[in-house]
C-alpha cells in the first residue's frame, strides 16, 4: 500500500483521480471511502467533493482517463496479407491498452453495478470492433465477406486478453497462441466462412 502522493505532483483534481484509480484497483468502489482518496491525494477531503459532486463521478471521470483506440490504419493494413495486418494491430492495441491495464480492469471489475461504466466500456468495444474491421478491410482491399464476423470474434479476443493480461505467466507463449489465432481468423475469411 503507497501512502499520500506527492503535492507536487500535479493538479489536486489530477491527484484525486490517481489516487481514486490506485485505491479502487486495491480495494474496490464500493469498500473506499473518499476520505481515504482525499488521504491518498494529499487533499482535504471537501475538494475531492468540489471536483467531483458524487463518488460515481469519480468513475465517470477514470472513463474519461482511458485512451482512445485511434490506430493509425495505413501504418498497419499490408494488402492482401489479413494476418501480418492483424498482426500489427494487435501489437499496436496491446501498446495502447497495456498503458491502461490497471483502470481497464477496475472499470471491467465496476461495470456490473455501474451502468456509466458498462456502457462506456460498450461503447470502447465498438470502437475496437470498427478499428478491427477497417484494418482487415483494407487488408483485402474492400472484400467485405466474413469481416463482421472476423472483427467482433478479433475485438473479444483482444478484450479477453487484457481482462486477463495481469494473470498471463508466459508473455511470449501468449504472442504466438495471439498469432496462431489470428493466422486462423485470415484463413477462415479465405475459405469464405462467416
Amino acid at each position: 500500500m503507497t501512502g499520500p502522493l506527492d503535492p507536487d505532483s500535479g493538479p489536486a483534481r489530477e491527484r484525486i483521480l490517481a489516487a481514486a484509480e490506485e485505491l479502487f484497483a486495491e480495494r474496490g468502489f464500493d469498500a473506499t471511502p473518499t476520505s481515504r482518496i482525499a488521504e491518498r491525494a494529499g487533499v482535504p477531503k471537501g475538494l475531492v467533493h468540489y471536483y467531483f459532486t458524487r463518488k460515481p463521478d469519480l468513475l465517470s471521470a477514470l472513463v474519461e482517463r482511458l485512451p482512445e483506440e485511434r490506430v493509425d490504419r495505413y501504418a498497419v493494413i499490408v494488402p492482401g496479407d489479413v494476418t501480418e495486418s492483424l498482426c500489427r494491430l494487435v501489437t499496436v492495441l496491446d501498446g495502447m491498452l497495456g498503458a491502461s491495464a490497471t483502470l481497464s480492469h477496475l472499470l471491467w471489475r465496476e461495470a456490473d453495478t455501474h451502468p456509466a461504466v458498462r456502457d462506456a466500456l460498450h461503447d470502447r468495444f465498438a470502437r475496437l470492433v470498427e478499428v478491427i474491421r477497417d484494418v482487415v478491410l483494407g487488408a483485402r482491399e474492400g472484400d467485405p465477406r466474413g469481416v463482421e464476423t472476423v472483427a467482433l470474434l478479433l475485438a473479444s479476443a483482444v478484450s479477453y486478453r487484457h481482462s486477463v493480461a495481469r494473470h498471463a505467466d508466459d508473455e511470449s507463449a501468449a504472442k504466438a497462441e495471439m498469432t496462431r489465432e489470428l493466422r486462423f481468423l485470415a484463413e477462415a475469411l479465405d475459405a469464405g466462412v462467416g
